[in-house]
């Protein structure tokens, strides 16, 4: 197909919509680094932003070994990118990933790489191609867990990753716009036959939104909106309690709260875990700040002790005490 220049209002959407979730970050002459996999979605990302900031744009695909034609997907999007002069690399595998929990292993390899790879070449953000149907299955994928404010925000406009920034965006668009921009500007792109198999939590969820209408997506992605700044006022919150609450000795931490909803109390506890975790090098059993902690709640709650994530957590006249577990006998 013919290419042809993308229309001057999406790109100027596209430039409103960056600058809404980058704030000052892409100042003039700073490089956004771009997740490109060679799908219509991160295709689109790769146009919108190579139009809407010539000169400041690199990219790179991840190929995860997973798949014989992911070379020739990688070898696309270098050529697409070579023919308007956006650097392009291609980040191999650095590591086996599976037999089980496949797609959660190629993503955390997936951003380590990309993370490398962008703070190496000097980029102070790092975009994807995550759009609002995206942020829609995510969202009723949590709700099915039961999730709280932080699970029901799902993926977040802007958030840290290492030293850079990593933004979303696209969180507003629909994908089959996403689609439509590309095929109409003649940019090629691939379908990943993953996106089809039913094995996966997430393409289960994305044939029950297309099956049922009334799921709109764009309204799902409204209310994780909603549940993210929720989390945000309970994670301010959460701060000012551990800053006048919070004594923090070597090793240890001792917490001294004042009567406050459980979801509060959950944080702060959390936070004291991960602290003591960090302080004393502990990173068996596995914890972060999203682990279940309601056992440990509930036997705080009745003056007793409990362990978590190799943290002991016990209570003395109504003042929280939390330090690495003794070793056992």
């Amino acid at each position: 197909m013919r290419a042809s220049a993308l229309p001057p209002a999406e790109v100027e959407r596209f430039r409103a919509d960056l600058a809404a979730v980058a704030g000052r970050s892409l100042a003039a002459g700073n490089l956004l680094a771009l997740a490109v996999s060679g799908g219509a979605d991160s295709m689109a990302l790769l146009a919108l932003s190579q139009a809407a900031f010539p000169g400041q744009v690199i990219a790179a695909t991840v190929d995860h070994g997973l798949r014989a034609a992911a070379a020739d997907e990688a070898a696309m999007v270098a050529a697409w990118c070579g023919e308007r002069g956006v650097p392009h690399a291609t980040l191999r595998a650095d590591r086996m990933i599976g037999p089980s929990d496949i797609q959660a292993r190629a993503r955390a390899m997936r951003y380590d790489l990309l993370a490398a790879w962008a703070a190496g070449a000097g980029a102070t953000l790092l975009a994807t191609a995550h759009h609002a149907d995206d942020q829609a299955e995510t969202f009723l994928m949590r709700a099915a867990r039961g999730s709280g404010p932080a699970g029901l925000a799902g993926i977040r406009a802007h958030r840290a990753l290492g030293g850079l920034g990593l933004i979303r965006p696209l969180l507003g668009w629909r994908r089959a716009a996403l689609r439509a921009l590309v095929e109409g500007a003649g940019i090629p792109f691939i379908d990943d036959p993953s996106n089809l198999d039913e094995r996966f939590e997430r393409v289960r969820v994305r044939q029950l939104l297309a099956a049922e209408p009334w799921l709109d997506p764009l309204q799902l992605a409204g209310a994780a909106a909603h549940a993210a700044e929720v989390d945000g006022a309970l994670a301010d919150l959460a701060d000012r309690l551990w800053q006048h609450h919070a004594t923090i000795a070597t090793g240890a931490v001792r917490i001294a709260l004042p009567d406050v909803p459980r979801e509060l109390r959950r944080r702060v506890a959390r936070r004291a875990i991960d602290h003591v975790r960090r302080a004393a090098g502990i990173d068996r059993p596995a914890f972060d700040m999203a682990s279940n902690i309601e056992s440990l709640l509930d036997a705080l709650e009745r003056g007793k002790s409990a362990t978590q994530g190799g943290v002991l957590a016990a209570v003395k006249r109504g003042i929280w005490h939390f330090r690495a577990e003794p070793p056992r006998r």
